[in-house]
């Protein structure tokens, strides 16, 4: 595992590397889908709040977007948002191991990039009162559709990372 300089990187520094890669390309998927389609963007402030009331015990709302306002609740969101890409991208090449980063294959990362919903649909939509798996929602299945296309694009964005290392 050695980037463009020769230099070694551990397994940490490359998860790290496709967890922002992987979030980034995410990022630029909802930016594309807003201009071209006007998909409205992921609301991180509400993320921001729901984490900012889990810090003080209340997991669950019925909406979360009328609870209480939290502090900096906007870039508390934007920081659990890397945060948790970051997270996945370290986990995922802990459990991949050193012989998947030396010649990455997009098969498992993919996998595991739609396995990472679960979070999603079982923790944070029903903690911010979108039910499980946005059962709560007008169109639920679209909803679905959707965050799984972009957990593909958060896939192919830590892939990508990894074959740029």
């Amino acid at each position: 595992m050695r980037n463009r300089e020769g230099a070694e990187m551990g397994l940490i520094t490359v998860g790290i590397l496709m967890g922002l890669g992987g979030t980034l390309a995410m990022d630029l998927w909802a930016v594309l889908l807003h201009r071209a389609f006007g998909q409205p963007k992921p609301n991180w402030a509400n993320v921001g709040r729901w984490s900012g009331h889990t810090m003080r015990g209340k997991l669950f709302h019925d909406d979360i977007a009328v609870a209480e306002p939290v502090p900096s609740e906007l870039k508390l969101g934007w920081a659990v948002h890397y945060g948790v890409g970051i997270a996945y991208g370290v986990i995922f090449v802990l459990l991949a191991g050193k012989q998947w980063v030396a010649d990455p294959t997009f098969l498992p990362v993919w996998i595991f990039a739609l396995i990472t919903i679960a979070a999603g649909w079982f923790l944070l939509q029903p903690g911010m009162g979108l039910g499980w798996a946005l059962s709560r929602t007008p169109r639920p299945w679209k909803g679905r559709i959707m965050g799984l296309v972009a957990h593909t694009v958060f896939g192919l964005g830590m892939f990508l990372t990894a074959l740029a290392l």
